[in-house]
């Protein structure tokens, strides 16, 4: 075969390999927009109406945060909620942007000591909470040897929803809504209902919600619920012997004197039969 076949046989392959890429890209392109994207625009829908009545009502609802070696923080949300979307022909992300403000009145005044002072100091800045430190305590070479802690500062929290044609499934995150840090939770793309929007709601909102509660499997909570009776009833059984127990040992108590001389007598029993 000469140079000239062995390069155009090449140049088709590539045509083929490009071609073959592209119905890949339009077959993905299909699957999520009539699969996916009609679902994820009545998620979109839902949240910016979800945002603008939390901007218009603004509900003053504590949030707790704990922080380890301090306590409970308290915040309330700022409602200054801000939804982005970025919407592709394979993807969709949909972004919720908002801070709380720490209610610095509302915290415990914490005193800590020697190396915990600069312990909770680091935790309060990986927080990015403004602690404040009053009553400190150096040492004769300026070291802290005490503080007293209290949290005040502004938490940015962020609430994620991401899905694409690679799964049918939407993946959400959340940032400092609930606790520090980022709390991650998939599901599949048939569960998104009035119902999953609502517990969603609820959940940004911080109303009571079972959105981060997994759900069991029924054959695991019967096994559970089985488990459970099983404990009940041998609660009941050990209750009932017990009380057998206690009614015939006062019953020989009544027969035979108290408790003291039936053993008296007992033990004079065993003497004489040795």
């Amino acid at each position: 075969m000469s140079l000239l076949d062995d390069l155009e046989q090449e140049a088709k392959r590539l045509k083929l390999t490009a071609g073959d890429v592209q119905q890949r890209k339009l077959a993905r392109e299909e699957f999520f927009k009539n699969q996916m994207a009609p679902r994820l625009n009545a998620l979109s829908e839902y949240l910016e109406r979800l945002v603008a009545n939390l901007k218009a009502l603004k509900p003053a609802k504590p949030r707790h945060y704990t922080v380890p070696g301090y306590g409970q923080v308290v915040a309330y949300c700022e409602h200054d909620y801000e939804l982005t979307q970025n919407v592709q022909p394979d993807s969709h992300e949909i972004r919720i942007a908002f801070h709380c403000e720490v209610a610095p009145e509302e915290c415990p005044a914490v005193e800590v000591e020697g190396i915990k002072v600069k312990a909770l100091s680091g935790t309060f800045g990986r927080y990015q909470l403004a602690g404040q430190m009053a009553d400190v305590k150096k040492g004769p070479n300026g070291e802290m040897l005490a503080a007293t802690f209290r949290a005040r500062g502004r938490i940015a929290a962020l609430a994620t929803f991401t899905a694409d044609a690679d799964a049918p499934v939407l993946k959400m995150s959340f940032t400092n809504i609930d606790a520090f840090g980022n709390t991650v939770k998939t599901t599949s793309l048939g569960a998104l209902n009035d119902a999953l929007f609502d517990d969603i709601g609820r959940y940004l909102a911080r109303e009571e919600n079972t959105l981060l509660r997994e759900a069991l499997p029924d054959d695991y909570r019967a096994q559970l619920r089985s488990a459970v009776e099983r404990n009940q009833v041998k609660q009941r059984w050990e209750l009932k012997i017990a009380g057998q127990r206690k009614s015939e040992l006062a019953a020989l108590k009544r027969a035979h004197g108290s408790g003291e001389s039936l053993f008296a007598r007992l033990r004079g029993l065993v003497s004489k039969e040795r």
